[in-house]
């Protein structure tokens, strides 16, 4: 018995523990319930015990969505018991194993960790304003309170219809990219990869405001013009951004297009582009494969505001549109002395 009596003091005063934290935090937890819609309420046992999972199962899935374990504490809802029901309800329907549910969860996790941060740093904004203006509410809770109440319910919708277009879209590369029939996650694209020049020279001398106004301007402009070529963003990482389009000639046009969108900005710094064509491995929403490797290499190599390809990406553009040019051999890393090729049209 004393094995199961040792836990128990130590409860108490981690929940005391936490409550002093919680009335601490107080303004703060009348927007946790205005987003959750209900208190928390459950630990991690009861809720495996609603769901009929074990309770590392439990422990997974909450790992998968980007949270930390919580041991006994009543940081559940009956919501969160209502989620992990639904996801259980389609393993237990053969529609996919439980591994898949995770693989699924984490996706979900990461994906919403980002919009999370991106519209509260949006709306971090608006609230100042209001405060700042006739519509004052006398406290920053009670305007975010306000914009919560009513953004979150057409934003909600947004999200589904959203999540909806790209799922078909998604459907449709596989296909139009020309997915193998052996490994449906391997497609043959063109990989393009831009990066700010000096950009971490460049941020020592701004604050922080003007270094998120510039990352901001990047993505939203390189966004721009992947999109109006049918092309897709797999990912950005502050002064850099990797796409893939369908083809070798929508690759160049969206890396003219990023040259001349940023490269020819006064207020913003150079770029770099380097494209590079081939077959890759799609796994949770990011790819993988040589051509990745070296679009990101030709980066470090290319001059500023200038575009250079592979020779795989050269020899996929009709030779009477374009010529090309091979450029002198450098080392490139992982892949020893490359000749990277410079195209232009005719």
């Amino acid at each position: 018995m004393a094995p199961e009596r040792t836990p128990k003091k130590g409860k108490p005063r981690a929940r005391t523990s936490s409550r002093k934290k919680s009335e601490a935090r107080r303004p703060g937890e009348q927007l946790d319930d205005a987003i959750l819609r209900s208190k928390p309420e459950l630990s991690a046992l009861e809720v495996a015990a609603e769901t009929g999972i074990t309770i590392d199962q439990t422990r997974r899935l909450w790992r998968a969505l980007g949270f930390p374990e919580f041991v006994g504490e009543k940081a559940y809802t009956t919501a969160d018991v209502e989620a992990v029901a639904t996801l259980m309800g389609f393993v237990d329907a053969g529609a996919v194993d439980f591994d898949m549910a995770v693989n699924l969860t984490r996706g979900v996790g990461q994906t919403m960790a980002r919009l999370a941060d991106w519209e509260v740093s949006t709306l971090v904004h608006r609230v100042e304003e209001l405060e700042s203006g006739d519509e004052a509410t006398g406290s920053r809770i009670g305007s975010a309170l306000r914009l919560i109440n009513e953004v979150n319910p057409p934003f909600e919708d947004l999200l589904i219809y959203a999540w909806r277009r790209h799922l078909a879209a998604a459907v449709g590369r596989i296909e139009a990219m020309g997915a193998k029939d052996e490994d449906l996650h391997t497609i043959d694209v063109t990989v393009g990869f831009a990066d700010l020049v000096s950009f971490t020279a460049l941020s020592n001398t701004l604050d922080r405001e003007e270094i998120g106004d510039l990352v901001e301007v990047f993505e939203s402009r390189c966004q721009d013009v992947v999109a109006r070529y049918a092309g897709r963003i797999i990912k950005s990482l502050g002064d850099s951004v990797l796409f893939v389009t369908g083809g070798a000639e929508d690759g160049i046009a969206v890396a003219e297009g990023i040259i001349n969108v940023i490269g020819r900005d006064a207020k913003m710094p150079d770029v770099r582009l380097g494209l590079a064509s081939g077959p890759v491995i799609q796994r949770l929403g990011d790819i993988f494969g040589p051509p990745v490797n070296m679009a990101a290499r030709l980066t470090q190599v290319a001059r500023r505001n200038r575009l250079i390809v592979d020779q795989n990406t050269a020899d996929l553009l009709p030779p009477a549109e374009w010529e090309s040019r091979r450029l002198p051999a450098r080392p490139v890393r992982g892949f020893g002395l490359v000749e990277p090729v410079a195209v232009r049209r005719r």
